[in-house]
């Protein structure tokens, strides 16, 4: 409903501002084909502190931070630094832009459909946040508080160095702090039998958090007539929580468990020109993954243990060659190649009695090499096409519980169009072969088997998702900085993964990921971009996007069509911001609408619906060096809804046990953190 208006508001902002056009403090300038720049001067009035402050103001522009994947390719978001992607897993992209000042930062590209010289790294729209060339010292030093409303109150401190002299820019951060976990919280507990009886009344009292002990560096040097980017990490995130369940007529459950991630990397990406029209650039990549998970549940006469030590590695290096053919012609070409392992022990014990579970212990390593290659034309005035080729060979081997050898290769095409119409207008089109990559995190066994009973075990014997991906976006902006950009995209599955029944000598014992077959997944998006001084609303900004989403898979056990587990069918969110200079405050409010996942098992179906998180917030600046910042979390009391429809054996029998529902709730929570700059 809210996006629904907010397209209908754009719809007739562009009718009032065809009679008169407002005067922006600053307007965007066109920078090239398909590329918008908007310089400082166009973020003057939000006073932002970080790059990261420019990117979220940035007009049909929605943040993607990327996603967690092996190897380099498809790794990174939506955000280039320099016409680059960082060279970081772990230290996540939001804050890699929360550490560039908005003073380093010359100007911020939105590059639409592909810009010269620009890895668009798969993607339609991107941003290149580009810095400025400057001598001397940065920095910050932070300090926050969180007051939860169970009476905790959490603490972080976070400090971030910049230099730069003669061309070499060196970089350090540490963040040491606490942080709530918001989908824990109190409330009721209902298990009711098949026949509506109720079989548990209780009351649940639930909290968790976790610490951040990170430090980060990096490097930049000119070398041997190209430029050297050296980065690394350490980053250690231990987390806790526990869950009492106090039932009605006396008993308990009681739950308790830890998670302690450590993460490194290094990493480094070195460049240069081969002469006027070629570029070369190297990149290697090395990360050291370990997680240690407890879990522990106790009930009346009934006691679950679980143990979990995983270790990953990777190593990656990738070359790219870039070429320009001609005045509308340029060429890529390339070739990436990774080294993978896993390592994982499990335990599952029942009141002190060791229960077996499916790639207990597991040994994984997988070699994977790609070589790629891309031409782009833009032969006609406003039109880009893009063409390109991957082709990705893989093997895995494995050694322990589950014995396993495979090699798997797979050809990528890809195809996208842009062609900007005039008057603001721009169609993309493109049609993709996708193959995701195999996650480890399917590998190795779930520590819900802890408080549910149900076993989740892992699964090393996978072949990744491949998808052909047909894609259309319509972007209108108007004069007035209103922007609103349609999207429809329709993926045709092949081998999704979801939960499957894992069969002991013919009897499902247990579920593990599997290959399901084919599938459909269809997304409809809207991204609406509405400036409201035409409203009466001085230096006011609405932004919003949602998404629309259908899947579809037969269930390996009933046979019938079903959603993809884990997909959600709607998600939106709306973010108001209004500065206000004359006081050196800028406020606003950020809406993330309430989404519901589903997860098909082998004697049960989990549904998961997380409710609406409303947040108010003011920044004011009392001095140009000191920024206080105001949050108001939750303030509607967004509630989790876990409800488990539990079967007696397979659901596909139908024979429904019992449903048990927890609501639990976050409540409302304060934030406050000062910020002060150097340099």
């Amino acid at each position: 409903m809210i996006l629904t208006i907010l397209a209908a508001s754009a719809a007739s902002f562009a009718v009032a501002q065809a009679e008169s056009t407002p005067a922006p403090v600053a307007q965007p300038q066109v920078a090239a084909r398909g590329v918008i720049a908007y310089p400082p001067s166009a973020f003057a009035e939000a006073a932002p502190d970080t790059a990261y402050d420019m990117v979220l103001r940035l007009p049909g522009f929605a943040f993607d931070k990327g996603a967690s994947v092996r190897g380099l390719a498809g790794s990174g978001g939506n955000v280039l630094i320099d016409g680059q992607p960082p060279v970081s897993k772990n230290d996540a992209l939001d804050e890699l832009l929360k550490r560039i000042p908005a003073s380093a930062v010359a100007r911020i590209e939105l590059i639409r459909g592909g810009a010269p010289g620009i890895d668009m790294q798969g993607r339609s729209v991107i941003a290149n946040v580009v810095r400025a060339k400057t001598s001397g010292a940065q920095g910050a030093l932070m300090t926050s508080a969180h007051f939860i409303n169970d009476g905790r109150v959490l603490t972080s401190l976070r400090g971030e160095s910049q230099f730069e002299w003669a061309g070499r820019r060196f970089e350090a951060s540490f963040v040491y702090g606490k942080g709530p976990d918001d989908t824990l919280g109190d409330g009721p507990r209902v298990r009711l039998g098949p026949n509506g009886e109720v079989l548990i009344d209780s009351l649940v009292d639930a909290d968790a958090g976790g610490l951040r002990a990170w430090t980060t560096g990096a490097m930049e040097t000119p070398l041997a007539g190209g430029r050297l980017r050296l980065n690394g990490a350490y980053m250690r995130t231990p987390a806790s929580g526990e869950v009492t369940d106090r039932i009605s007529g006396g008993g308990r459950e009681y739950e308790y468990f830890t998670n302690v991630r450590l993460q490194q990397e290094l990493g480094g990406r070195y460049s240069r020109s081969l002469g006027a029209q070629t570029t070369l650039e190297a990149v290697a990549f090395q990360q050291w993954n370990d997680l240690e998970t407890k879990a522990d549940f106790e009930a009346p006469g009934l006691r679950r243990d679980f143990d979990l030590d995983k270790a990953v590695t990777e190593t990656v290096g990738r070359v790219t060659l870039r070429r320009t053919l001609g005045p509308t012609l340029t060429a890529e070409v390339g070739g990436e190649g990774a080294l993978n392992r896993l390592e994982s022990r499990t335990a599952f014990t029942l009141n002190g009695r060791p229960v077996p579970v499916p790639a207990a212990q597991v040994e994984v390593e997988e070699t994977r090499s790609e070589a790629f290659g891309t031409l782009t034309w833009r032969g006609w005035p406003g039109l880009t096409l893009e063409g390109g080729l991957r082709h990705e060979t893989s093997s895995i081997g494995s050694s322990g519980d589950v014995t396993l050898e495979k090699s798997l290769a797979f050809t990528k095409p890809r195809l996208s169009v842009a062609w900007s119409a005039g008057g603001g207008r721009q169609v993309r089109l493109r049609l993709e072969r996708e193959v995701g990559q195999l996650n480890f995190d399917d590998f190795v066994a779930s520590s819900s088997a802890v408080s549910t009973g149900a076993v989740l075990a892992g699964n090393p014997d996978l072949r990744p998702q491949q998808a052909w991906v047909s894609e259309a976006a319509f972007e209108q902006r108007f004069e007035s900085g209103a922007v609103l950009v349609a999207t429809v995209r329709v993926s045709d599955l092949a081998d999704v993964i979801d939960r499957a029944p894992v069969f002991l000598r013919g009897v499902a014992v247990a579920d593990a990921p599997g290959n399901l077959g084919d599938g459909s997944r269809r997304e409809a998006i809207l991204n609406v971009t509405l400036p409201l001084d035409r409203l009466g609303v001085r230096g006011g900004q609405l932004k919003g996007q949602g998404t629309w989403r259908e899947s579809e898979v037969d269930d390996p056990l009933t046979g019938q069509a079903r959603e993809i587990s884990g997909l959600r069918p709607v998600e939106w969110e709306a973010h108001f911001t209004q500065d206000l200079p004359a006081l050196r405050t800028n406020w606003g409010i950020d809406v993330l609408g309430g989404y519901r996942e589903r997860y098909f098992r082998l004697s049960e179906v989990e549904t998961r619906k997380v409710g609406t998180w409303v947040v108010v917030f003011a920044e004011y600046k009392p001095r140009r060096d000191l920024i206080l910042r105001l949050e108001l979390q939750n303030l509607g009391e967004r509630n989790v809804q876990r409800t488990r429809e539990v079967y007696v054996g397979p659901r596909s029998d139908g024979r429904l046990a019992y449903v048990d529902v927890r609501d639990l709730e976050y409540g409302r929570a304060v934030f406050l953190r000062l910020r002060k700059t150097f340099g």
